[in-house]
């Protein structure tokens, strides 16, 4: 077949997965012949695009001589956010470059490393890697950064670039700006950057790193847990969805006929599905679960670079927002520690209420895990407990800087141990003391040439036609707008406490709404008002 275009082949591929996987090598040779420009925008969590359109080789190689651009500027304020003195101690201390298991992972990171030997520095190639690991990697070796190959939970046709600065969280803009100043000068001359070969470069075990760093923290009780599976009658359920979290498991809790493995097997579409942690991509691990008698019974779903996790007891079903308020409890009564708890302004207030009555400050940022990195540095005025955001990410104390679906495993196996409860029941203790909240997300598709500046200014004019104290309608109920909130895009807070928010996603081309209701049944009312505000927003001229 003859494709003008990856675009066409991957539409080709992705209209029957299970037979056309063979196309492939059609992709593979526009990411190798493909040389026209992209828009490089370092969003939420890196940059990303579809791989043979503006994910290419070339344009992979632009964003990597930015990279190396930025470092021989050597300005004073982005060496002190990249936490070195000068490009002579990057080039010592070195990068760690590794991806996920998706398609054309080792050829990409091989066409970084080549253009990190040719300036002389020093490579650690990390292989199939999850994100957190990159966090504990820098750390054991004392590296300088990392370049982490990822798009995280998107679908099959993307591909990612994450770049970390010395101390293991997700760069801040202070970095991604620079970045994307030299790309997007180097794409506006329609720059070749010649390939060069991956001739030097150390191959590290991120998996052996990251126990090492665990077990040196000391915030979670590996021995205990290892414990707690073979002194009881457990079954843990865990999903991959055919990404790089495979394997992990094994090697910190140890092999156990009461843990089972889904979808370990490598598939570089996803079985046709986007691997994201859902409720309905988990939906073998609650059926394992409910046919099973165990008395201890824990099921998670984790995304393809592992910093996304979702959680069921085969009954209940925990999202974040439940999940990370849940674990701020759990750490502050039966592991004693004080603190404050950190999370998102898209986030639940179901830990807002838990916070005020234990009397625990709490602070909400914009989207996107790298603005928890004040609260959660070790030397931090006001230190996390636990951050988390409600798109199924979370760290916490003495931990990575990066979100990490094998620290809420952890921490969701010590709850069942400590608590002598499955999640669901302890999530309902907690929910009779402190109040019941019903958050939920959606979002639509906007068009491409809409991302970034021109849809941002668009959905900016909501807060100009809502104002506070006006009404608005669902269906037969009428609320009042008590509180707007423009931290990150538009929040409108009702009288009622319940909420929307509508925000541009900072790395694709849709818009992202974030809701909360008091009762289960007002879910749908509120998604669509928030449908209708936005599509209003984007027709108007």
């Amino acid at each position: 077949m003859k494709f003008n275009n990856a675009r066409e082949c991957w539409k080709e591929i992705l209209s029957d997965p299970a037979s056309k996987a063979g196309l492939l090598s059609e992709i593979a040779k526009f990411a190798r012949e493909n040389l026209e420009p992209a828009n490089i925008v370092f969003g939420t969590s890196g940059w990303r695009g579809e791989i043979g359109s503006d994910y290419t080789f070339n344009n992979l190689r632009i964003v990597t001589t930015a990279i190396i651009e930025m470092f021989k500027e050597q300005d004073a304020s982005v060496m002190e956010a990249l936490g070195v003195r000068d490009i002579d101690e990057i080039k010592r201390r070195g990068v760690v470059v590794g991806h996920d298991n998706r398609f054309l992972g080792p050829e990409f990171a091989m066409s970084v490393i080549g253009l990190l030997n040719k300036e002389g520095i020093k490579a650690y190639y990390s292989g199939e890697t999850i994100t957190p690991e990159f966090s504990s990697s820098l750390e054991e070796l004392g590296a300088a950064c990392s370049i982490n190959l990822t798009p995280s939970h998107n679908p099959s046709v993307w591909a990612g670039y994450k770049f970390n600065p010395a101390d293991g969280g997700p760069a801040g803009p202070e970095i991604t700006r620079v970045i994307e100043k030299y790309a997007n000068g180097l794409m506006a001359q329609h720059a070749i950057i010649p390939y060069a070969p991956a001739s030097q470069y150390e191959t590290i075990d991120p998996v052996g790193l990251y126990l090492r760093f665990v077990e040196k923290k000391k915030t979670l009780d590996i021995a205990g847990i290892r414990k707690f599976i073979a002194d009881n009658d457990v079954l843990i359920c865990i999903d991959h969805v055919h990404g790089a979290s495979r394997g992990r498991p094994q090697r910190i809790i140890g092999d156990s006929p009461k843990v089972r493995y889904f979808r370990t097997n490598d598939d570089y579409l996803f079985g046709g599905i986007a691997p994201e942690p859902s409720s309905r991509n988990m939906k073998a691990v609650t059926e394992t679960l409910r046919a099973s008698s165990a008395r201890y019974k824990l099921g998670v779903i984790i995304d393809p670079d592992g910093d996304r996790i979702r959680f069921t007891d085969g009954e209940t079903e925990l999202p974040m927002n439940y999940f990370g308020a849940l674990a701020f409890h759990f750490f502050h009564k039966y592991k004693k520690l004080d603190g404050i708890v950190t999370k998102s302004v898209a986030t639940s207030n179901f830990a807002n209420a838990i916070a005020e009555k234990l009397g625990l400050p709490i602070r909400e940022t914009m989207v996107g895990f790298k603005n928890f990195r004040q609260y959660m540095l070790p030397g931090a005025k006001e230190r996390a407990i636990i951050a988390f955001e409600e798109s199924d990410g979370i760290s916490g104390y003495n931990h990575t800087l990066e979100k990490d679906a094998i620290f809420g495993l952890l921490v969701a196996i010590e709850m069942m141990s400590m608590t002598g409860m499955n999640i669901g029941k302890y999530l309902y203790s907690v929910q009779e003391e402190f109040g019941f909240f019903y958050p939920d997300r959606a979002g639509v598709e906007v068009a491409r040439e809409l991302v970034g500046k021109p849809l941002t200014e668009k959905l900016a004019r909501i807060k100009n036609t809502l104002k506070v104290g006006s009404t608005v309608s669902f269906d037969n109920v009428t609320k009042m707008v008590k509180t707007m909130i423009t931290l990150d895009g538009t929040k409108i807070v009702f009288d009622d406490d319940s909420w929307l928010l509508i925000r541009p996603s900072g790395t694709e081309p849709k818009v992202r709404f974030y809701i909360e209701t008091r009762s289960e049944k007002e879910k749908d009312i509120m998604f669509k008002k928030a449908e209708e505000i936005t599509r209003a927003a984007i027709a108007a001229s």
